[in-house]
């Protein structure tokens, strides 16, 4: 019986919580929908990721005047996915919006193509779908490091190489350690990498490992708290990844025929070991086939559509 297509029979909604990472940090967790955060510094309230609405960022936004006062000027954007950006809009006093320049020129080049992919596989994670004015573009970009300051604190914004994406960006608290890692690390969560730069995100990774973090905001899941939870969660992050390519690899020296037959390969390799991670089966099919370009010598992810996905799921999980 073929699969339901990526999550779209996934019905149950999450509530987010905040969770206090450090004074005047927080998280804003699920059980594994995306992650997101802010910081409150003495005039302004910094927010990192939007969430996929309006609607949803409202929700956010009221969560976030629980605890303060001061108003959310300054978004900073992880990366580009649709479900981390598109929400803007739900934030009324957002005059600064912060990206890295990869960042920037993904949303440029395929924003809109992956609105609609991320919509179609994710529809349960777009609630308030018809607000979205359109895509977001960040009003500042750097290319490897810029600095916020909060008043109370230091916030760095760093780019450390590709990854998840071209693109992605951390923010880093130095004072009190805190990583907002956006889908670079993920927490017991598979990764999604139809967009990745696989074998540079292990390095990425050595970096983000190299700032001893004591407190890490995964994409997805729970945060880490602690030093060696920290080292954990970029190990198991960079375990997936090296299983990912490793199953690929196998099966084209093997001399697999085509990508059914490196995927039969690959998804029998890692399933025994990455089943129980939530959407695992969702993206191991994108996983594959970006693994196989690359692998093949494909610098950069192809761009994904909306029925580009359908395809390759009815060819890899139908």
């Amino acid at each position: 019986m073929p699969k339901p297509f990526a999550s779209s029979a996934d019905t149950t909604s999450q509530a987010a919580r905040i969770v206090e990472l450090a004074p005047k940090a927080f998280g804003y967790i699920s059980d594994y929908d995306p992650n997101t955060g802010f910081v409150v510094g003495e005039r302004f309230t910094l927010v990192i990721d939007a969430l996929a609405t309006p609607k949803m960022a409202r929700q956010f936004l009221a969560a976030i005047q629980s605890i303060t006062d001061k108003p959310v000027t300054t978004l900073f954007l992880t990366h580009y996915h649709a479900v981390r950006v598109l929400g803007a809009g739900g934030f009324p006093d957002l005059h600064t919006i912060v990206a890295t320049r990869p960042t920037r020129d993904l949303i440029f080049e395929r924003g809109a193509q992956d609105h609609e992919s991320e919509f179609r596989r994710m529809p349960r994670l777009f609630d308030g779908h018809d607000e979205i004015a359109g895509l977001t573009y960040p009003t500042l970009t750097f290319e490897h490091e810029a600095s916020l300051h909060l008043g109370t604190t230091d916030a760095r914004l760093l780019f450390r190489g590709s990854g998840h994406s071209r693109g992605d960006g951390v923010v880093w608290l130095p004072q009190e350690r805190v990583l907002f890692a956006g889908d670079l690390v993920e927490a017991t969560c598979a990764l999604y990498c139809g967009d990745a730069y696989l074998r540079q995100w292990r390095d990425t990774l050595d970096r983000l490992a190299a700032l001893q973090p004591r407190v890490i905001v995964p994409g997805r899941g729970a945060p880490a708290v602690g030093e060696a939870a920290c080292q954990h969660a970029i190990r198991s992050t960079r375990g997936f990844v090296d299983d990912l390519l490793a199953g690929v690899q196998e099966a084209i020296e093997a001399g697999a025929a085509d990508l059914k037959a490196v995927f039969d390969h690959t998804y029998a390799r890692m399933t025994p070991r990455y089943h129980t991670w939530p959407i695992y089966e969702h993206c191991i099919p994108f996983n594959v086939a970006r693994a196989y370009d690359e692998l093949r010598g494909q610098a950069d992810p192809a761009i994904w559509t909306a029925e580009r996905d359908r395809e390759l799921w009815a060819q890899l999980q139908g």
